[in-house]
Formats: structure tokens, sequence, C-alpha cells
């Protein structure tokens, strides 16, 4: 399945018209927009998901050189600055959206203010990330986003005081399995990982864990563009498009994580609108976490951002922003 450019919308209300599409659309792990679409969209100003959310106030655009090249990434700054160094959230974006699109649909810097986080939001190539380990055609190097994200982190630590004791990585769809590729590959530099409705690729650009590491993942169990089941056998792209990449079932990424980290026998528990599985923590203090959200698609729960159609429901059940910066405060290297 191939999908599909398209954008998002913010839900209207009785006392005002529709302000205009606030991010793009969100497609496959290695789907991407048609070239005759925009690229991006501006955030149109009082557009945000969250009700009372100002992290455009507080963001700015910021530039990084790595291997040569540019590349971008959207900063959010909680507030003054205490002095003391401040855990710092990697947020990537799916395909075919943006920096902007991410910050809009998750509230992530809202959300982070109360923790006093920074939220960098860097911009994938060709709006999208190198998340499986072969190279494509479009992405000769399959391995700049790992060292891009490499180089922000350090950045960030040399020039914003982030700690690099609790640097955490997020993502969604795309960037779900982007967030999961740098838990899997580079687990000696992050405190913390989640996704949601992303997944471990597999097949020629397999990623496995190498080490111990916390990781959340949600995902819809009724997502009809990544399914929980995975998908190792999608079809072809489309003409001059990324190959689709193959990946496992939700549950089989997290027993990967949870075996690589010596993590416990899993406890399973349901809870309203979701079932949790969570791996305990060995030795290594690696917990592994799954929620399965009832009824949702290829969402990020709790968000007010409409979803393109043919991307499924919305839960509201879950907020998957607070649970996910909930789960990586508790947690350092």
């Amino acid at each position: 399945m191939n999908l599909l450019f398209a954008r998002f919308r913010p839900r209207t209300t009785a006392r005002g018209p529709l302000l205009g599409a606030l991010a793009l659309g969100l497609a496959l792990t290695a789907g991407c927009a048609p070239p005759d679409e925009p690229r991006s969209l501006p955030t149109p100003a009082g557009s945000s998901p969250n009700a009372g959310h100002t992290a455009a106030a507080a963001d700015t655009r910021e530039r990084l050189r790595v291997d040569g090249g540019t590349r971008e990434y959207l900063l959010h700054r909680p507030g003054a600055d205490g002095g003391a160094p401040r855990p710092l959230v990697i947020a990537y974006h799916g395909r075919g959206s943006s920096a902007e699109g991410m910050r809009e649909m998750t509230g992530l810097g809202t959300a982070a203010a109360a923790r006093d986080m920074l939220i960098a939001y860097p911009e994938g190539l060709h709006s999208g990330w190198g998340a499986g380990a072969a190279a494509t055609g479009r992405r000769p190097d399959p391995d700049a986003d790992v060292r891009f994200t490499e180089a922000l982190v350090e950045e960030l630590v040399r020039t914003e005081g982030a700690d690099p004791l609790r640097v955490y990585v997020v993502g969604f769809s795309n960037g779900g399995s982007m967030a999961l590729r740098m838990a899997a590959q580079r687990p000696g530099l992050l405190a913390g990982a989640a996704a949601v409705a992303g997944q471990l690729p597999t097949g020629p650009a397999a990623v496995e864990p190498t080490g111990a590491v916390p990781v959340l993942m949600i995902h819809g169990a009724e997502d009809p563009v990544r399914p929980l089941a995975g998908l190792p056998s999608p079809g072809p792209a489309a003409a001059g498009e990324e190959p689709i990449t193959p990946s496992m079932a939700s549950r089989a990424g997290a027993e990967a994580f949870a075996a690589e980290g010596g993590a416990r026998a899993p406890v399973e528990r349901s809870e309203a609108g979701y079932d949790r599985t969570v791996w305990g923590p060995g030795d290594s203090r690696a917990t592994v976490e799954l929620l399965v959200v009832h009824g949702a698609g290829h969402t990020w729960p709790g968000s007010s951002v409409t979803p393109p159609a043919g991307f499924g429901r919305t839960s509201t059940s879950l907020d998957a922003t607070g649970t996910i910066l909930g789960f990586f405060a508790a947690r350092r290297r």
C-alpha cells in the first residue's frame, strides 16, 4: 500500500472557522510524497492542536553542518535557562511531514515545558528518514541520518546545555522507525526511545538491537498503513519513490529490545482503551513497553489534529505525548 501525501487539518469548533492546514500527512516507513505536492506548509497562528499551546513562540529554526552539507531543525527552548543541564528530546516527523508538522501533531513543546526539556525537531532528507540499514536510490548513504542525530546531540550538549545523560528520541511512523533504529544501533547515546506507529525494519534493511535501552512502543490495533502485525512483504512503490521497507510486528520488535536488554518476562494488563505489555528491567534497568491502542489507526493518540483520509481514527483513551514524556522523565543513562 502506497500512501500517500495528505495534509492534516485541525478540527473546527463552533467559535471559528478552520484556520488552515497545519501540517503534512504521514506515510509509510519508506513511502514518500508525490513530487507535485508542496513539501511543507506554514504553521498558521493560533492553529495548535492542544489548548493553550504556545510552543511556536519559543521555537527557532536552526542549521547544522554535517557531512559537508547543511541540515535543519526546529528547536524548542522551554524557558529561561536556570543553568542546570536539561533533558533533550529529538522528535522525528513522519514521511511527507516536517518539523512543524511534528510539533503541531504532538504538542511536545507545551507538554515538555513543565519538565524543562529541550525539544529538537530535525528535518528529514526528502521529507523522510533512512530508518532502514539498506541504501536506496534516494538514500545512497543509509547511515546519514544516524550521523545527523549524533551531531545534533553533540551540538545541543555544547550550545544549549543539554544533559548527555538524558537524551531521548521519539518519532511517528517513518520517524518512529528512525527512533527505533537509533535505539537499536546507538543505545549508548540514549536514555530512552519511543515510537508511535513505527516498527523495526526487516529484510535487506533490517535493524537489530545491539544494547540495552528503555523503549516504549505505541501502536494502533487497527493501523491500516503499518499494521500491528508488521509488513513483511510490502508491494512495489510508485515510480520514482523509495521502496517500501518491510517491517516486523510491533510485539516482535519489543521482544527484540527486551531480549537484548536482558529484561524480565512480559506482564500484560488491560487498561481503559489500550493493552499494556511490560518487560520489566533486568540487570540493565532497561524496561520495554508496548501499548496497543484499541480501535486506533495510523495516528498519534490524544492529538486533536485530524489525520488524512485512510489513516484510521485517533484514540482519545491515551495521551501519547504525556505518556512518552513521563516514560522519559523516569530514566537516565
